[in-house]
């Protein structure tokens, strides 16, 4: 017999799925039967497995420790060296700052994406156990491209992951970028248009009008300042849909300098030649949600490029905003 008592992580879960998690080999009639049979009660009474959990519930396994055992795959959790920077952390979200051409989630079972070096982060600062990871996964709350920088949440809690999915969902939360755009631009402008997307290339088109399987896009851009060839630009993202940023600012003949699917291949080639740079000058460099105003500022690469371009100057004043 085991008995588990329900957590801030668990609760508000169906307990038919908070089992399936536990028991994570079972056959899910081998669980119903036992709901039925009353081996497994919450509260110390019979269930079916449709009650939503409570934190405090006292969930009972009424089974051999033999049979709880083969039924349970657990893993150990291979801990990874952590590449990001942490701009903000209470007890349901953690705020990073990525580097370019790490992985927000795995592409393949292989690859190793933030939500491993935070699991690995968590556990290390002790803000959850490997027992605990056998029912709830801190997990990205949104998405960078992976050779896009910035700031990214982590729901630590189950709360925290909800919240922020909802805040997201509903666009309550301010997201602005920063990126290094072709060409000069001197006024604001609150663009819009229709986005496409191919799955088999992961590429996406702007079209002005809707087409079939298009989403309405928009996107406000600021213009920071520009040094006769380039303009660094401050970017609202009012939707969120895959390449937004960098096919909409392509799609008026302003891509992002080291965009290889989007940008200007000669502008990228002299970037690559005089900088080595090998992935889009676009940070996501502010989120304001609730009553947190987070920023993440620019990686050692985009801040070399900018004091290269006289831009850098510009950069800083920013930062005192």
């Amino acid at each position: 017999m085991q008995k588990f008592i329900v957590t801030p992580n668990e609760a508000g879960q169906r307990v038919d799925k908070l089992l399936f998690k536990y028991l994570n080999t079972a056959p899910k009639s081998f669980i119903y039967k036992m709901f039925r049979k009353k081996n497994i009660t919450l509260n110390h009474k019979k269930c079916d497995g449709s009650e939503k959990t409570a934190v405090g519930d006292e969930i009972t396994l009424w089974l051999a420790e033999e049979t709880i055992e083969k039924f349970r795959e657990t893993k150990k959790v291979e801990k990874v060296p952590c590449h990001f920077k942490v701009i903000h952390e209470d007890k349901d979200i953690l705020a990073i700052n990525k580097p370019a051409g790490l992985l927000s989630q795995k592409a393949k079972p292989e690859d190793i994406s933030v939500n491993e070096e935070a699991i690995s982060y968590l556990l290390d600062n002790h803000s959850i156990t490997e027992e605990q990871l056998k029912v709830f996964h801190p997990s990205v709350c949104h998405r960078l491209d992976r050779n896009t920088s910035g700031l990214l949440i982590i729901g630590k809690s189950l709360y925290g992951l909800q919240h922020m999915s909802e805040i997201l969902k509903e666009r309550t939360a301010k997201k602005y970028y920063l990126c290094l755009a072709e060409g000069i631009l001197c006024l604001p402008q609150h663009i819009k248009g229709y986005l496409i997307k191919d799955e088999a290339t992961n590429q996406v088109f702007i079209s002005q009008e809707p087409v079939t399987g298009s989403h309405q896009i928009e996107t406000f851009y600021k213009p920071l300042g520009h040094n006769g060839y380039q303009t660094l630009l401050k970017v609202e993202l009012i939707t969120g849909r895959t390449h937004q940023i960098r096919a909409h600012l392509a799609s008026v003949g302003h891509g992002i300098v080291g965009d290889g699917k989007y940008g200007s291949e000669k502008v990228n080639d002299w970037f690559r030649r005089h900088y080595h740079l090998k992935h889009q000058l676009l940070h996501s460099w502010r989120i304001e949600f609730d009553d947190l105003r987070l920023t993440a500022p620019v990686w050692p690469e985009f801040e070399k490029i900018l004091k290269g371009e006289r831009l850098w100057s510009i950069y800083e004043s920013l930062q005192n905003n």
